[in-house]
C-alpha cells in the first residue's frame, strides 16, 4: 500500500472515530419504523409515472422504482465510479451505489447524496459528521437534498429512485462520510 493512501486511511478512521463520539448523545436515533415511514411519506406516484420524491422529504431507496440504471461503485480509495451523471429535465433515474471495498462499514462506509443546485455543499459536509445515526445525513439539511442511499458496508448495494430537476443545471452529489467529500468523493448530475 503507497505510503500516501495508507496516511489518508489511517486519517479517515482516526477522523470518523473522533467525529463519531463528538455527536448529541441525548438524542436517541430515530427507530427503524420512523424511517421506513418517513421514506414511504416521501413517494408519491403520478398518474401512470414513476414515483417520485417529495421536496424536503427522506429520499426513497427502493429499487422497484423505474428508470434509468445507472450504476456506481465506491471503494476503499474513496473514490466513485463515475462523478458526471447527465440527464434529461424530468428524467426518471435509478442510481445504485455498490460498495466494493473491503474495510468495515465503521471506519470506510459510503453513501451517495445527490444535492440541489443551489445547496453549498460545504456546511452539508461540516454537519453531516454528527448525523452517524442516520447514515451521515443530517437532518437540518434535508431541505437540500434530493435523493440518497443508505450507508453501506463492504459489499452492500443500495439504489435511489427519482425524477431529475426540471430546472436545468448541476447538482452536485458527494460519500458524507465523514473526511470522504475532502479526498474527492464527489460528482455532479448535469441536468440539460
Amino acid at each position: 500500500m503507497k505510503p500516501t493512501l495508507r496516511v489518508l486511511l489511517t486519517f479517515s478512521l482516526a477522523s470518523a472515530v473522533f467525529l463519531t463520539g463528538c455527536g448529541k448523545k441525548d438524542q436517541p436515533p430515530a427507530p427503524k419504523s420512523d424511517t421506513e415511514a418517513a421514506r414511504a411519506a416521501a413517494m408519491t406516484v403520478p398518474p401512470g409515472g414513476a414515483p417520485t420524491t417529495v421536496p424536503g422529504a427522506a429520499a426513497p431507496t427502493s429499487s422497484s422504482v423505474q428508470g434509468r440504471a445507472i450504476e456506481i461503485t465506491a471503494n476503499d480509495q474513496m473514490k466513485f465510479s463515475t462523478t458526471e451523471i447527465h440527464a434529461k429535465p424530468g428524467e426518471a433515474l435509478s442510481v445504485t451505489l455498490k460498495n466494493v471495498g473491503t474495510v468495515p462499514k465503521f471506519s470506510m462506509g459510503h453513501n451517495w447524496v445527490l444535492l440541489q443546485s443551489t445547496a453549498v455543499v460545504e456546511p452539508f459536509i461540516a454537519e453531516a459528521p454528527q448525523a452517524a445515526a442516520t447514515d451521515y445525513i443530517p437532518a437540518s439539511q434535508q431541505k437540500n437534498i434530493i435523493a440518497h442511499t443508505k450507508l453501506l458496508g463492504p459489499k452492500e448495494q443500495d439504489t435511489a429512485s427519482f425524477k431529475a430537476p426540471e430546472k436545468p443545471g448541476r447538482y452536485p452529489y458527494v460519500c458524507s462520510f465523514p473526511g470522504h467529500y475532502q479526498v474527492g468523493m464527489h460528482g455532479e448530475l448535469i441536468v440539460e
